[in-house]
């Protein structure tokens, strides 16, 4: 993946992070991540930079989708 790229998948990511905690009124725990100090506009930055910062945001995206309780589904019939 191109540094172009990846810094598009951050900003992306960035997104979503926001649009999570704006719906569900929560706030995820990104501390790993802010701790860099590389976000999507910090083009200077190094692709591995980016990269780092990249898997950390989808990882506390990921733990906090994943610690909810799961909404009830219709039982089918099989």
């Amino acid at each position: 993946m191109k540094k172009q790229e990846l810094i598009h998948l951050h900003g992306l990511l960035a997104e979503v992070e926001a649009q999570i905690e704006e719906w569900d009124g929560c706030t995820i725990d990104l501390t790993s991540y802010e701790q860099l100090g590389v976000r999507p506009t910090s083009i200077h930055k190094s692709k591995t930079d980016h990269k780092v910062a990249v898997f950390d945001l989808i990882s506390g995206i990921c733990d906090e989708v994943v610690s909810r309780e799961p909404e009830s589904v219709p039982a089918t019939a099989d």
